[in-house]
């Protein structure tokens, strides 16, 4: 699924405000924080992560695996935050961040 540029602005605008609800540390990649990010996508649709993991190419590829395991999009990446989307397929209304 490849986002155009105008939903790409759309979902930056919806992003904007949103916190980062999981953290990639120096442990990096585990199962629980690949599990976390898993149910955040679930429920929320769109999520920011915080990666805190070293240099550029470490968070490049972070954000690679995150991508490929969990099936999502980058909608953006700005210096330790990227901005993840995979919508699901019944989204819940009190939680999805698109929906809002």
């Amino acid at each position: 699924m490849t986002l155009s540029n105008e939903d790409k602005k759309h979902l930056r605008r919806l992003g904007h405000n949103l916190n980062p609800v999981v953290t990639v540390a120096g442990n990096g990649l585990s199962e629980s924080v690949l599990a976390e990010i898993d149910r955040a996508l679930h429920d929320h649709e769109l999520i920011k992560v915080k990666l805190a993991v070293g240099n550029k190419e470490a968070k490049q590829q972070v954000i690679t695996e995150i991508v490929e395991k969990m099936s999502a999009e980058v909608v953006q990446t700005i210096g330790h935050i990227v901005l993840l989307l995979r919508r699901a397929e019944k989204p819940n209304p009190l939680l999805s961040n698109l929906l809002r």
